[in-house]
């Protein structure tokens, strides 16, 4: 039983961790200048997960980690606006300015499924709960 609930445990903070760099993407949409103060366009966050073997228990049951947190590379949408101070001034893209290539339907919609995926494994704890005091109860 307590198997079953590390590995709902270990879902939890792997969907923690995606919700994270999801509301991390959805706050820098317009962040056009990235941490060291260069005019660079904010780079989308994505988590990886992997098996965690670890937290194996008999059946085929496993739990899950974070393999990391990594950032997409992607051209970023050019908006045409000459007379921001930030606008490119030679080359191809003069008087664009870059911002992050940012799908927000896209990110919406992996944040509700990490909700889902994080309520449904509260639920699962729930249930684990539950059928230990009823075991307890059995016992007693």
């Amino acid at each position: 039983m307590i198997s079953a609930l590390d590995i709902s445990t270990s879902a939890l903070i792997a969907q923690r961790t995606r919700l994270n760099a999801i509301s991390s993407n959805l706050a820098n949409m317009s962040t056009v200048i990235n941490e060291d103060g260069q005019v660079r366009p904010y780079q989308p966050r994505y988590v990886e997960f992997q098996i965690d073997e670890s937290l194996k228990v008999s059946g085929e049951a496993v739990g899950v980690k974070v393999s990391g947190v990594h950032t997409r590379d992607v051209e970023p949408n050019y908006k045409y606006a000459p007379n921001h101070p930030l606008a490119i001034k030679v080359g191809p893209h003069a008087g664009h300015v870059a911002y992050p290539r940012i799908n927000m339907v896209e990110e919406y919609v992996n944040a509700m499924e990490a909700t889902r995926s994080y309520e449904a494994n509260i639920g699962v704890m729930e249930i684990t709960k539950d059928l230990g005091q009823q075991t307890l109860r059995i016992i007693a």
